[in-house]
């Protein structure tokens, strides 16, 4: 297969590309920024059908891994800037790709569309606004791919790894707490969690059976305990995780919701329905059986030098 990666110099996209060329596809990558392995400068995020239709052409298959930033807090209203970076790039590189006769599709997703199927008594799309966005872009994705063209869906819980410099944006934080002496505390609940790695597997797997299908992807499954604790063990300070009782955690998070209400801002995960979230289970059944351990040393070496986290997008 010859297939374009979007994105393909950000952490997932550029395990995407080494795993496709593994197997022996070839692999395209366009990207916003310059950098080593980029072969095409756009930003698709912007890009109209009629600029996106000449990189697609002669490709097979297409994977959409960018992302945004959920918790980046935002003035009101939110919704139509989450759109034009969730959705809108979406439908048009799929109208594109189904123009120029493409027949396979990736687009990486979140596992809070899988909750919202699992759970829909959590009212997660109508809570928000970066739920609602991730469930119309894989509605409205398919729609503008049409029967011919399949995409899958991967919907991704934590990624960790490390891909060049590139790591997950919220790595630097939890690095730096991490190797810190603050008291290390977690709530109850917590997330299943993937290598970077598995993912572009599953992505590939999902090119190559040309699916269309919902994925949910899952290495491990780590109480919020559990994985804080790991992380201060891989940077070198293990120590003892304080349990934060669930209480505090809905209090700290509503006042949060409060304070950003009164400043007109909002973020694509209400903080005033988070602890519904934050204080569950959200648990995959693992799809490859793999440890997490290589993957968490990559994102938290032991170095005495914090990473610095760059993010995902690119």
């Amino acid at each position: 297969m010859r297939i374009l990666v979007v994105g393909g110099s950000g952490l997932i996209g550029a395990h995407v590309v080494e795993v496709l060329r593994e197997r022996g596809h070839a692999a395209t990558t366009v990207a916003r920024t310059a950098q080593p392995g980029v072969d095409h400068l756009l930003d698709v995020g912007s890009a109209s059908i009629e600029e996106l239709r000449p990189l697609l052409a002669g490709h097979d298959g297409v994977v959409y891994a960018t992302r945004t930033d959920e918790q980046r807090p935002l003035p009101k209203p939110i919704y139509p800037e989450f759109r034009r970076d969730n959705v809108d790039p979406v439908v048009r590189l799929f109208t594109a790709a189904r123009l120029e006769g493409l027949t396979r599709g990736v687009v990486m997703g979140s596992y809070y569309t899988y909750f919202d199927r699992l759970h829909p008594q959590w009212r997660l799309a109508e809570r928000h606004t970066y739920i609602r966005c991730r469930l119309e872009q894989a509605r409205e994705g398919r729609a503008a791919a049409g029967e011919g063209l399949p995409v899958a869906v991967l919907e991704l819980p934590f990624v960790f790894g490390r891909a060049g410099d590139r790591l997950p944006n919220w790595a630097g934080p939890l690095d730096r707490w991490a190797r810190s002496r603050t008291p290390l505390v977690a709530p109850t609940g917590g997330s299943a969690a993937a290598s970077a790695r598995s993912v572009a597997e599953v992505a590939v797997d999902a090119l190559e059976q040309a699916s269309g299908t919902d994925i949910p992807v899952a290495d491990e499954n780590l109480t919020w305990t559990d994985m804080i604790g790991r992380i201060a063990e891989s940077v070198g300070r293990p120590r003892r995780v304080v349990r934060l009782p669930a209480g505090a955690a809905r209090t700290a998070l509503r006042l949060g919701g409060a304070l950003q209400a009164l400043s007109r801002k909002e973020s694509g995960i209400n903080p005033t329905y988070l602890a519904g979230l934050l204080l569950a289970e959200l648990f995959i059944e693992p799809t490859t059986g793999r440890a997490l351990d290589a993957a968490l040393r990559e994102t938290f070496p032991s170095s005495s030098t914090p990473v610095v986290a760059r993010g995902t997008p690119s």
